[in-house]
């Protein structure tokens, strides 16, 4: 049977507004009112990203009644997020079933929208989610819940201001000044963080290295050779766009002695983890999230396919890069394995936790807890690269260093993989992306109840909506005579 998109997806809206109307969604506003400098109200939030989470975060926000929002993006509209940069697989590695970030409503899940369009048995056949296919349901998510992002708009700084921050916007009608009450930091694996750049890189030409989350010249690898470096899932992807392109030959360096075969996270994607990682001590969230990440992230099994089957392509373990130079428009790399000469290479290599990564946050950076304050890690630890993860609050709020200090720090939420080591994976990938924003909107509304507690006491106080009229006790009958004498 031939579907028509139009009427189906129509019909699948015309659904979901009938879920959200049956939940009451989204709730009238009830936060208190508070003029900013200017004089006139500040929002209840600003979101900074308008990919997943940030369309995620803001959909929660507004379901607690958080609604006046403004949601900006520096990207062009349709290439927010990674999905159309720098991601580069063919299909995504989270499961189909995975609902991802419908919050919990049937209608709202690419399942829905996906069989609305191609039907039942199409879903059946369908083995993974292809990658623009998933930026083809963002943008419809988008669209129906009618979330008002505004692309090419950056937020540059943040200063406090009375009962709310001052965020100073640039886009291309200018600069802007925004006054709101909560900030959301919604700006992906690469928000809160700067990529990783090996020292060895340093005075190799920008034209013939690039970080996988960088816009790659891949046209120009072809008849070249590649180095891609890392064995993850990046590394992989962009060795396959280079042979793709046209490259001679693509050669993958990885420093792990073996190739890992198993990706623990997937060990963790049920109700237990999600809920109960944040409730546990720092120590056994510490414990925890180093083994994950120590255990090493088996490469998809899709990605390797691409490209082991290529004469082109090679891969060598235990081969950590030592050193490099620029020598007769070649990049030589030394190697735990050996010397080789390539024309251009791919940095595989991830990205680092850095408070100072993010302008919005640099000029305070060194003010901001981190897990540094939390954890006594043993020896082989003191200085593993997860001491620069923020230590957020439970709401994702950041905090001070020392206690008093900043407190207008609390007003922003850091909803990024930042937040990992504190809320777990949460703010970044898929599975539980809903549970994430849940409860980043629950810790919002309950943070601005206690701050204006008295605000909204004196509301309760002066409450009077009526169940009964004046008329409806004056129907009420006294009892009879014989009832209402004098006791014997």
């Amino acid at each position: 049977m031939i579907l028509s998109p139009s009427r189906t997806l129509a019909e699948l809206e015309r659904r979901l507004a009938y879920d959200l109307a049956c939940l009451n969604e989204p709730p009238g506003r009830w936060t208190k009112t508070v003029n900013g400098p200017d004089g006139f109200p500040m929002l209840d939030a600003l979101v900074v990203g308008g990919g997943m989470c940030g369309l995620v975060a803001a959909a929660a926000l507004r379901r607690r009644g958080l609604t006046r929002l403004r949601i900006v993006d520096r990207s062009d509209e349709g290439s927010e997020g990674p999905w159309v940069t720098y991601a580069r697989m063919r299909t995504l590695r989270s499961p189909k079933h995975l609902a991802g970030p419908a919050l919990g409503i049937p209608s709202l899940t690419f399942r829905a929208w996906f069989e609305a369009q191609w039907g039942e048995q199409a879903w059946e056949e369908l083995d993974r989610i292809p990658r623009a296919q998933w930026m083809d349901y963002l943008r419809w998510y988008r669209h129906v819940l009618a979330l008002p992002v505004e692309n090419r708009v950056e937020a540059v700084a943040v200063e406090p201001v009375a009962g709310g921050l001052s965020v100073r916007l640039q886009g291309p009608s200018g600069s802007e000044t925004v006054h709101v009450r909560r900030l959301v930091l919604a700006t992906g694996r690469e928000g809160i963080a700067i990529p990783r750049r090996p020292a060895w890189t340093e005075g190799l030409p920008g034209d013939r290295i690039w970080h996988t989350s960088e816009a790659v010249d891949f046209p120009a690898m072809a008849g070249r050779s590649v180095a891609a470096i890392g064995y993850g899932a990046s590394a992989f992807d962009n060795a396959a766009e280079a042979l793709e392109a046209g490259a001679a030959s693509v050669l993958l360096l990885a420093r792990s002695p073996v190739m890992p075969r198993v990706n623990k996270f997937k060990g963790i994607v049920y109700p237990g983890f999600t809920l109960g990682y944040p409730t546990l001590t720092p120590e056994d969230r510490w414990r925890l999230l180093t083994y994950l990440f120590g255990a090493k992230i088996a490469p998809p099994r899709a990605a390797v396919l691409r490209v082991c089957d290529d004469p082109r392509f090679a891969a060598a373990t235990a081969a950590d890069v030592t050193g490099a130079a620029w020598r007769d428009d070649r990049i030589v790399l030394h190697t735990t394995v050996g010397r080789h000469e390539v024309d251009h290479v791919i940095l595989g290599t991830g990205f680092r936790i850095d408070m100072a990564g993010s302008p919005l946050l640099s000029p305070v950076a060194d003010r901001i807890a981190t897990w540094r304050r939390l954890v006594n890690p043993p020896p082989e630890q003191a200085d593993h690269e997860f001491l620069d993860f923020p230590d957020l609050g439970p709401g994702f709020e950041l905090q001070p260093v020392t206690e008093g200090d900043l407190p207008w720090l609390r007003r922003i939420h850091a909803f990024t993989f930042a937040a990992a080591l504190s809320h777990g994976s949460v703010s970044g990938d898929i599975p539980a992306v809903s549970d994430g924003a849940n409860r980043l909107a629950d810790g919002i509304a309950a943070a601005e109840f206690r701050s204006d507690l008295a605000h909204h006491e004196a509301v309760l106080q002066t409450f009077d909506d009526p169940e009964l009229s004046v008329e409806d006790v004056a129907r009420l009958r006294p009892p009879p005579a014989s009832l209402s004498g004098a006791a014997d």
